[in-house]
């Protein structure tokens, strides 16, 4: 059986992101050779009209489907749409994917609120996950981003993020009046 097959039905099968190294271990073949594969596939199907895709993110591979096609699935209706994120959430998100791992703390600090319910919400959307512990007093625990986050976002890797331009200032603020 050809292995580009056996790749597309294991990716559609499992509908997650799956590690380079299961499938190297499925089609039988060394890690170099599945990334070869999977890069031919890419290419084929970013340049054929289908409705689908194929992803990396971060060194895990899955079939979406095509952005512009969102509009088109969205007619599926209510049944598979999550409500949106509040404008608290993206801000969280932001604070965690740029300067991740973060503790509670630090993105309070940045926010000048309470953050709990926000962190619950982004966990609950598998947006941001436990990290493990910081070393200050308490120990208190550090949130990272997911690669649900990569997914949801359309990043293959966290390199990808835009980068911050911490000196502009937005126009809406220059023009405000000075007294």
């Amino acid at each position: 059986m050809d292995c580009e097959t056996i790749i597309e039905a294991v990716l559609f099968a499992s509908g997650d992101p799956v590690p380079l190294e299961k499938l190297a271990e499925i089609i039988e073949k060394d890690k170099k050779t599945t990334r070869g594969i999977l890069a031919n596939m890419q290419y084929k199907f970013e340049h054929s009209a289908r409705g689908i895709m194929l992803r990396e993110l971060d060194g895990l591979w899955q079939l979406c489907t095509k952005p512009e096609l969102d509009i088109y699935i969205a007619k599926l209706g209510a049944l598979r749409k999550k409500p949106g994120l509040t404008q608290a959430a993206y801000e969280t998100l932001a604070i965690i994917a740029y300067n991740q791992p973060v503790t509670r703390a630090y993105i309070e600090q940045v926010r000048g609120v309470n953050s709990d319910s926000v962190i619950m919400t982004l966990m609950e959307r598998n947006l941001i996950r436990e990290a493990g512990r910081d070393d200050a007093p308490g120990r208190p625990k550090l949130y990272e981003t997911t690669d649900e986050f990569l997914r949801v976002f359309g990043f293959s890797s966290l390199r990808e993020l835009p980068p911050l331009e911490m000196n502009e200032i937005p126009e809406a603020v220059e023009t405000l009046p000075t007294d």
